[in-house]
């Protein structure tokens, strides 16, 4: 095989990669009340952001955060699915390992919340 078409079927698989990601966060979007519940105040944490002009670093914490408990979110989705097609029917591990992947994204957005709180409830402050 020479070089190019290495290299074009190297990219190929790449952008596939990319797409099958990006259609995973689409399904979970539709599928998962948490998930829109995450987006919707990832929006809205968004607007406040430019509405108090929040500073470079600030926007740097909310991103990673963000990004922690999306992913957070979308891992417990995919363990969820896959309990649920080992595991059928009702089990007592199974409920577990779902209740612990939950636990997880809880504990991730908590710690969002909190930052959050610290970010915003000063510049809000100063409004008042």
């Amino acid at each position: 095989m020479s070089f190019h078409k290495k290299i074009r079927r190297d990219s190929e698989k790449t952008l596939k990669s990319f797409k099958y990601g990006f259609d995973g966060i689409a399904s979970a979007v539709r599928s998962e009340r948490n998930m829109k519940i995450h987006i919707m105040i990832m929006i809205l944490v968004i607007i406040a952001g430019f509405l108090l002009k929040i500073t470079m670093g600030e926007w740097i914490a909310c991103i990673i955060l963000f990004g922690m408990v999306i992913a957070g979110e979308l891992m417990n989705t995919a363990i969820e699915l896959v309990v649920d097609i080992i595991m059928p029917y009702q089990h007592e591990k199974a409920r577990r390992v779902k209740d612990i992947a939950a636990g997880s994204v809880l504990v991730s957005a908590i710690a969002a919340a909190v930052a959050g709180f610290i970010i915003f409830v000063p510049k809000i402050m100063a409004l008042i």
